[in-house]
């Protein structure tokens, strides 16, 4: 597989506050990576600084071979980069169609295939925005993501808050695009046993600095690591 992203040491924040120290890893064409850690340990502030949302001082990113250093977030958009924030920040006085069609881009992901992907949200094409579920939005949001019809796309806990039957099928269509390796994802997720099966990297980031990077089987299998990084208590929590 052929690389898609690199980052070189990438140190980043929010004004004078550091929050990642030193991220250096890459992903190829088709990768999957599991964004692993406890909670306020950086992972939404990696996908935000790829997304040239947050300041980032040192190091570098690179995208398909160029340099994102001074490439604003619309335009990493463009370039490929798809994301879906955990405040999902769908369009409250637009329609759902209209969320869905105010900034496609022409690709393999049309209206008709987010519609048969997620057919809850085309019951719900007319509705508004501000009238739609908690599952109902993630949908919309995952949807609006993949109709930029991205290379990379970085989903933020898209299982949070989310009733247990929803949250399942949600995953059970994320689990499907995975597999079908049209993209590349990152996945943040705070239970780990949930994305581990379905990706083929893994990385935890604890206080801003990677603790582990590997393969998401090996750490699947290794319960002590999951103990000691994660919290995480017997395989089937």
């Amino acid at each position: 597989m052929t690389e898609l992203l690199r980052l070189d040491d990438v140190w980043a924040g929010y004004g004078d506050a550091t929050v990642l120290e030193g991220i250096s890893f890459t992903l190829a064409h088709d990768d999957s990576l599991a964004l692993l850690g406890r909670n306020g340990m950086g992972k939404t502030t990696l996908l935000a600084t790829l997304m040239g949302a947050t300041q980032q001082t040192q190091g570098r990113i690179q995208f398909q071979g160029k340099d994102l250093a001074h490439v604003p977030s619309h335009k990493r958009a463009h370039a490929g980069l798809g994301w879906v924030p955990q405040e999902r920040d769908v369009f409250p006085s637009l329609t759902l169609e209209e969320n869905l069609t105010v900034t496609a881009r022409p690709g393999h992901w049309t209206l008709e295939r987010v519609y048969t992907t997620f057919p809850r949200l085309r019951e719900r094409r007319r509705s508004m925005g501000n009238q739609l579920s908690g599952g109902e939005q993630q949908m919309l949001a995952m949807g609006r993501a993949l109709m930029l019809n991205p290379h990379l796309l970085l989903l933020d806990e898209p299982l949070e808050g989310l009733a247990p039957l929803i949250a399942q099928e949600l995953l059970h269509t994320i689990h499907s695009l995975v597999q079908e390796g049209s993209m590349t994802f990152i996945l943040v997720e705070q239970h780990a046993q949930q994305i581990l099966p379905m990706t083929r990297q893994a990385m935890i980031l604890e206080r801003g600095q990677i603790a582990y990077q590997g393969t998401s089987q090996e750490l699947a299998n290794d319960q002590a690591l999951l103990d000691k990084w994660l919290g995480v208590v017997g395989s089937k929590e």
